[in-house]
């Protein structure tokens, strides 16, 4: 299709769409009070649209107090009847596709359930929207002269009793149109490939002579095959391969740690990165400005939003409340309804208002410890289930202990660093590291795939703490007491590099 077409359906598309994100910008809580009724409506005749009576629910009020707030292992089991074939549990129509993503305290893995609704009305859509946004705000871009540079999983999809389940990237490759298939690269043939090894050389190979005008995926495996790309090359610069490269489509993980890695090897100042934020439940918010750090949440994706401020999050003061009670700059945890069949379900994720007119967030973290540097989601409950197991093994006992990552330099691969306090040290520290990767390797499957051929994650450097080491530093900082814990996981190195100096 030639480029000039391509452009005139594009801008066609855009200014249609912008009627409708003007509409949930001007009436953002209309928007959402009718989405939440039409999904009620839409639901009433499932299995839990009768066990809590959604027809006769004519209220937001009365929605909050009749349906309760759930995690993964409330509706684990309503999730595997359904994986098993059976329908009309918690989504009127049949849910054939079933994303895989990282565990929680009970399972390996979550399989979260996608609609067709969901796939259509929210992920295709969004991607469709965040194009809109971006030619909107750069009108003489020329994205469509080109491809664009999709990294999605590793893993193919898998079927299992008439359904389908993978990684949600998978999911949408299997899935997207004629036109995306048309403007990306690698092909879908190659983007499912699930030897990862395997799969790196054939991207390279596929898309060093194509002209990339454009990249999508997470920072962490992106950085990898691009730094891969140069080698290959032996270029300096990506604008040396592929000189029309003009924006980075990122997302899944905090970008912060890579952003200068970026910049060496994209030097270009015009070059642009657009941040999205989405998940196996859905997409939630997208940058909708050049150089900005804010997300403007999406609220015609069919998802309804409430909160729950952290304050109060996890007491008996807890309460959750609808997008219009929000402020600005408090940590809230996020709670969605979907088209997709979850009620009321906890993400895991925090965000803060950073604009109420129009609502736009920036992600602040997780409501629970975790390393997710390179999409590994690594929460506490797999570092306390794989210490457990390892310390009974080799008769090793902790007293206490903290992580972080170690951030990918140039062409080094990026890992995990503990500091770990034993009351009884282990015999053969060589030994107590490889038990206790292979155990974080069985507990999480996204660490077990960061960690195949130490393609993105290095084995774990562990460090032994003196004596006292814990106890001294929260002594230092005035935070000796009940109340005061030991950060465990953490996104940033700040606790453990002082904890390291302090060791040393």
């Amino acid at each position: 299709m030639p480029i000039p077409i391509v452009n005139s359906i594009a801008s066609w598309f855009l200014k249609k769409r912008f009627h409708q994100i003007e509409l949930f910008l001007k009436y953002p809580h209309d928007v959402q009070n009718e989405l939440l009724f039409s999904l009620l409506k839409f639901a009433k005749d499932t299995e839990v649209g009768k066990q809590y009576d959604f027809a006769s629910i004519k209220s937001y009020e009365e929605f909050n107090r009749r349906l309760p707030i759930v995690n993964y292992e409330g509706i684990q089991a309503q999730i595997e009847r359904s994986r098993q074939g059976e329908q009309n549990i918690f989504w009127p129509k049949p849910i054939k596709w079933f994303a895989k993503s990282s565990g929680t305290t009970n399972a390996k893995s979550k399989f979260i359930p996608v609609s067709t609704e969901s796939l259509e009305d929210c992920h295709y859509a969004a991607s469709k929207d965040l194009l809109c946004m971006y030619l909107n705000n750069n009108p003489e871009s020329q994205l469509f002269t080109g491809k664009s540079l999709r990294l999605g999983g590793s893993k193919e999809l898998y079927k299992e009793n008439g359904t389908i389940f993978g990684d949600l990237s998978a999911i949408l490759i299997d899935n997207m149109p004629f036109w995306a298939e048309f403007s990306s690269t690698p092909s879908s043939k190659v983007s499912l490939m699930s030897e990862w090894e395997a799969k790196m050389q054939a991207i390279v190979n596929e898309t060093i002579n194509e002209n990339v005008t454009s990249l999508a995926g997470v920072p962490s495996w992106m950085l990898v095959l691009l730094n891969n790309v140069l080698e290959e090359t032996g270029k300096d610069n990506l604008f040396d391969i592929w000189p029309n490269l003009e924006v980075y489509f990122h997302g899944g993980v905090s970008f912060n740690p890579y952003i200068e890695q970026y910049r060496s090897i994209l030097p270009g100042r015009t070059f642009k990165y657009y941040e999205i934020y989405n998940a196996s439940e859905g997409f939630f918010a997208i940058q909708d400005k050049n150089y900005s750090g804010d997300l403007l949440l999406m609220l015609d994706y069919g998802i309804f939003y409430e909160f729950i401020p952290m304050e109060t999050y996890g007491t008996s003061e807890e309460k959750v409340i609808p997008l219009s009670a929000v402020e600005l700059d408090k940590n809230y945890a996020v709670i969605i309804t979907t088209n997709a069949g979850l009620w009321r379900y906890k993400i895991g994720d925090t965000v803060r208002f950073v604009s109420l007119s129009p609502y736009r967030i920036k992600v602040s973290g997780r409501t629970k410890h975790h390393i997710n540097a390179f999409g590994e989601e690594l929460i506490i409950e797999n570092a306390e289930d794989a210490l457990k197991k390892v310390c009974k093994r080799t008769g090793a006992e902790i007293v206490d202990y903290t992580a972080a990552p170690i951030f990918m330099q140039g062409k080094e691969k990026g890992a995990h660093e503990w500091l770990i306090e034993f009351k009884t040290p282990p015999e053969n520290f060589n030994y107590f590291s490889e038990l206790f990767d292979n155990a974080l390797k069985a507990l999480n499957s996204d660490y077990e795939a960061k960690r195949y051929n130490n393609m993105t994650l290095k084995k774990p450097t562990i460090h032994q703490a003196r004596p006292n080491l814990f106890y001294d530093w929260l002594k230092q900082n005035d935070k000796l007491g009940g109340q005061h814990k030991v950060p465990r996981l953490s996104n940033s190195r700040d606790y453990l590099d002082e904890l390291l100096r302090l060791n040393s």
